[in-house]
């Protein structure tokens, strides 16, 4: 298997988002879970995403696993590499965006890293190195609250430069508009100046080919899947990949079907709601949790029975005030811990009593559900909403389909409109 790009995801749901925009452009494409064994059985394809779940935990931990998935790809002949993360570049001012990209630009020996978060089909654009989220920006917008990775600074320049070893430069949305060769200049003239990674401007689409071009000159990028566009274009119209893919997932799994919520997010938040119309969901007591106090058990006592009449919701989530005073009583960590390992707990049970449909709301609780259920790889089906597809389990002990949803994706009838999807 010879890799036309190899991708890199700092968490799961992302890594589902960027596996579906290759699908969409036409690379056939799978997504592990972690750096694959050497003995896993993968069909022949033009993209291989390796889903780590590096976003929140100690950078240096990050750095090596990240490293190792570079080493998998680049030995199965990936001579590009993104590095994909969130569109609205979560992370702290210690990582671990900016120390995974240094190690893996040290590994490749490349010059100077084009680094966008932009995906403007999802409303995450950026201009004058600055990440709006819609239209307001990053600190604006809810992302502000975020539980783990609150974002108080739209400026990706300095954000990254809080994190990188390297100097960190801009390219402008006026060099982009004028077309790669100008891109291409005005990356020469960072490099030329020591500057080891650079943030570039996009507003639409066509922004997204001119860098997917210029990228795929390079053995490195950093971004979401807005730049996994880009480079999944840049490499059909320059004739090296040929657009075959398809996004069917097989035939119909069929059995009992069910949706877990841990996401926080306004949106997550309205879709819970909108759920209640069409299914019977349980709202759990993060505290109990937390605790210890059985939720888990009286979750799955609760949903038992009531699968064999259709499917239901079971929902960890609570508002940004309500997440600040948990985080208060039993410190951040803690309670994420906490929460995260009950949910998989439920989801593994839910899957001994013959689930086999499962829809996970946001991004840790999918990392933390696919973990224990020890799926060890995708592939990539019908898409959802934007970034968010069906997934067909590969190498796993029973046949089953997955969604695998971050906070903030999919419109308001999203849990029906996957359960619509999921056959």
């Amino acid at each position: 298997m010879t890799l036309a790009v190899g991708c890199i995801a700092d968490d799961y749901t992302g890594a589902s988002d960027l596996a579906n925009t290759l699908t969409r452009a036409g690379l056939r494409t799978v997504q592990t879970i972690g750096v694959p064994a050497d003995d896993l059985a993968l069909p022949e394809v033009d993209a291989v995403v390796v889903s780590l779940k590096s976003r929140s935990i100690e950078a240096g931990l990050a750095v090596s696993r990240s490293r190792a998935a570079e080493t998998w790809l680049r030995g199965r002949g990936a001579g590009h590499v993104l590095f994909k993360i969130c569109s609205t570049f979560d992370s702290t001012d210690a990582g671990n965006i900016g120390p995974v990209m240094d190690a893996l630009r040290a590994d490749c020996g490349e010059a100077v890293v084009l680094v966008t978060p932009a995906f403007p089909e999802t409303g995450r654009t950026v201009y004058q190195g600055n990440l709006f989220v819609g239209a307001v920006p990053l600190n604006e917008s809810p992302l502000k609250d975020h539980p783990l990775n609150p974002m108080h600074d739209s400026n990706l320049v300095r954000v990254l430069a809080r994190q990188s070893r390297t100097q960190i430069g801009l390219v402008d949305l006026a060099t982009v508009t004028r077309g790669a060769e100008a891109v291409r200049a005005r990356l020469a003239e960072l490099a030329g100046k020591g500057i080891g990674a650079a943030i570039i401007d996009a507003v639409f689409d066509r922004d997204l080919e001119t860098i997917g071009l210029v990228a795929a000159e390079h053995r490195l990028s950093v971004g979401a899947s807005g730049i996994g566009l880009g480079l999944a274009r840049a490499l059909v119209s320059t004739g090296k990949v040929s657009a075959t893919a398809t996004s069917d997932a097989g035939a119909p799994v069929g059995g009992s079907a069910a949706c877990l919520a841990g996401s926080c997010s306004q949106a997550t938040l309205q879709q819970i709601a909108n759920a209640e119309r069409i299914m019977p969901v349980l709202h759990l007591d993060p505290d109990r949790i937390i605790t210890g106090a059985g939720e888990a058990q009286r979750a799955l006592e609760w949903a038992r029975p009531r699968l064999a009449e259709g499917p239901v919701l079971i929902a960890s989530s609570s508002t940004p005030d309500q997440v600040a005073a948990l985080q208060a009583r039993h410190g951040r960590d803690a309670a994420g811990h906490a929460i995260e390992q009950a949910m998989a707990d439920i989801a593994e049970s839910l899957v001994k009593s013959g689930v086999r449909r499962l829809i996970v709301a946001g991004g840790e609780t999918s990392g933390a559900v696919v973990d224990r259920l020890k799926i060890p790889g995708f592939l990539v089906g019908v898409e959802i909403a934007a970034g968010v597809p069906v997934l067909r389990a590969v190498g796993a002990e029973s046949d089953m389909l997955l969604a695998l949803k971050s906070g903030n994706f999919g419109g308001a009838e999203f849990f029906s409109d996957a359960l619509r999807l999921m056959r």
